[in-house]
């Protein structure tokens, strides 16, 4: 990008959660260092729902990858990282507690702001971008599935981010709650990270508890319809076993669109070998506003986990890319 980027780097804002959030910030390393990742805070299971059932905090497994994903290079920030992503064993009450979650639970606990724990934390890595929640407190995940009872139409509600994940239903919507509060209220940060964005991104990840929970945080949601900044939304490679089992890459958009009706979108950036019609994802695509790049972006030796360097040279493409360049 010209003009005003040249002055000082992209400011980019990746939205999500777990596995699907880290591989976007290893692409989006590559291209700018100034990275924004808002992170999902309604994680209820594994060593991230232990400690908030114990504790009452943030559930801190997803905030802790996203700051091993942007750790500094150095022996020093990369020795750290290891040590945030080491997990116990043996059957013991620290028995798959990741070390990352216990220091962040520590400093939770000590210093009671998340935005200010999640600073330090930053600098123990050498980030030199910054990781925010989404919310400054922990949230519940509430689904509408089908496909639970006799009647495929009937409608159960599944409440938890691992029992929505899982379920063997249809997940159909999601909402958010925030115990004591009729709305989830979003990180004034993270807010303001969005509106002040020259890139924001969505995806890829977990749709339904990973991607779309910050359409669900009226403030997050309005930041991102309004930020004057690119949206770009990055597709999975494979749909995921429970909530989006059988969905095709455009019903992944029109998920999208129902939870988020005025959302646009100015790229959809897919895997070429992910999507069987074409055709069908970029009509999809142009209900939501957007141009849709196909591109070869899966690791080859991973299934299912997109290729970082391929990725960031995608993104550079999608932000330089003349309409009538795309496919």
């Amino acid at each position: 990008m010209t003009g005003e980027h040249d002055e000082r780097p992209l400011r980019v804002v990746a939205l999500g959660g777990g596995h699907g959030l880290q591989a976007s910030l290893a692409a989006l390393r590559c291209i700018t260092p100034d990275v924004t990742a808002v992170v999902t805070v309604a994680d209820d299971g594994g060593s991230s729902g232990r400690l908030r059932r114990e504790l009452g905090l943030l559930p801190p497994g997803d905030l802790r990858k996203a700051l091993a994903a942007l750790a500094d290079r150095d022996d020093e920030a990369q020795l750290w990282s290891e040590v945030f992503e080491h997990r116990f064993g043996g059957s013991g009450a620290l028995a798959g507690h990741a070390v990352g979650n216990l220091l962040l639970a520590g400093l939770l606990e000590v210093l009671q702001d998340p935005v200010e724990v999640l600073d330090h934390a930053c600098k123990l890595l050498g980030v030199r971008g910054r990781v925010l929640p989404m919310s400054t407190r922990p949230l519940d995940m509430i689904g509408d599935v089908v496909g639970l009872d006799s009647d495929p139409d009937s409608v159960r509600t599944i409440r938890g981010q691992v029992a929505l994940a899982s379920t063997p239903g249809r997940v159909k919507q999601v909402r958010l709650h925030a115990n004591g509060d009729d709305q989830p209220t979003a990180c004034p940060q993270a807010v303001a990270a969005v509106n002040d964005a020259d890139l924001v991104l969505l995806g890829p990840g977990s749709w339904f508890t990973s991607v779309l929970p910050h359409l669900l945080v009226p403030e997050l949601h309005e930041a991102l319809v309004t930020t004057s900044a690119k949206r770009f939304v990055v597709l999975n490679l494979i749909p995921q076993p429970g909530e989006t089992a059988g969905f095709s890459p455009e019903q992944h958009l029109d998920v999208l669109s129902q939870h988020a009706p005025r959302l646009k979108v100015d790229a959809v950036l897919a895997d070429a070998d992910s999507v069987p019609t074409p055709d069908r994802l970029r009509s999809a695509a142009s209900r939501l506003g957007a141009q849709t790049l196909l591109d070869e972006i899966a690791a080859p030796a991973v299934p299912g986990r997109h290729d970082p360097q391929a990725l960031a040279a995608s993104l550079r493409a999608a932000l330089e890319r003349r309409t009538d360049q795309w496919r």
